[in-house]
């Protein structure tokens, strides 16, 4: 009898599909909505496992060491994937070799919220505040190594201020502390951010985007105020290294087309966020692209793991 070729019978049973940071935040809102897409298209459920850490690091490299079975996947993103590798200079995972990677899903701009009481209406008014305490003002993030730390470093060498920067394991514990006035501003990527600027729990201070983005067109960027800088995140799929080429071939093009649906792009566009359009082939070179760009603006940028 013929051996069947790897993959022909896959899946047989549930997958895994592991987010590096805390529930709440834009890699697991994300996740959860290509897990029901791609779990459909494939016929079989697609379990999340949130796995927190050392700038999304730890859950990333959990899944590096997986058994390559198409059974297990991690939501790749920028900050495990491309400013980790200069972050973290023992780190145990090569953000290319040792994963297959299977499609970018979603892009997006990073943006500034701050507490509704929160006294300052603007970046100069931020910035002058943070000059004018002796202990400055803190910022929040998801963590170290994302765009929206490097955004809040770059936002204090611009300025000149006295900004603290409160890495969280995840945005959503450190959207809850903003919400709560713990903290008065965060550095968050959109998708994560929308619903809460929306229902005006936090407020839209500076969006990171070239223009005004149009499903927040009262946000001023970051450019309007002052201040040239433009901050994007990016989040993709990605296996372990060694998965077989027919199992990621079809996790590529049932991605792709979950991402192609109306549904999907509806609700991303809500989210402010755009639809990846990479297969496994065009999401590793972007990778490979994105570990050499970030090098250098890491070393210029002073960032640290604080």
């Amino acid at each position: 009898m013929r051996a069947q070729p790897a993959g022909a019978t896959w899946p047989t049973q549930p997958l895994k599909l592991v987010v590096p940071y805390a529930p709440g935040g834009t890699t697991d809102l994300v996740a959860r909505l290509l897990a029901q897409g791609l779990g459909e298209r494939l016929g079989q459920p697609i379990i999340i496992e949130n796995r927190p850490g050392a700038g999304a690091t730890l859950g990333s490299q959990v899944v590096a060491e997986a058994r390559p079975d198409g059974y297990t996947l991690v939501m790749s993103n920028i900050a495990s994937h491309g400013i980790s590798p200069a972050l973290y200079p023992g780190l145990r995972y090569d953000a290319v070799r040792d994963f297959a990677h299977v499609a970018l899903v979603i892009s997006n701009p990073s943006v500034f919220v701050a507490n509704k009481d929160f006294a300052p209406r603007d970046l100069g008014a931020v910035a002058a505040l943070a000059k004018a305490q002796p202990r400055g003002v803190a910022i929040a993030s998801s963590g170290a190594g994302s765009t929206n730390h490097l955004l809040i470093v770059q936002f204090a060498q611009a300025t000149g201020a006295n900004i603290n920067h409160v890495p969280y394991r995840g945005a959503g514990p450190a959207m809850t502390d903003v919400i709560a006035g713990v903290v008065p501003l965060m550095s968050d990527s959109l998708p994560s951010a929308a619903g809460h600027i929306r229902a005006g729990t936090v407020r839209g201070l500076a969006m990171a985007s070239a223009t005004r983005h149009p499903a927040f067109p009262d946000v001023p960027t970051f450019r309007e105020q002052g201040v040239d800088l433009v901050s994007n995140s990016w989040f993709g799929l990605s296996a372990p290294a060694g998965t077989p080429p027919a199992i990621v071939d079809r996790l590529s093009r049932e991605t792709r087309a979950v991402l192609a649906s109306a549904e999907t792009r509806a609700r991303f566009a809500e989210l402010g966020g755009t639809p990846g359009d990479l297969d496994a082939a065009g999401y590793t070179s972007f990778i490979a692209t994105e570990v050499a760009r970030w090098l250098p603006v890491v070393r210029a940028s002073g960032a640290t793991l604080d």
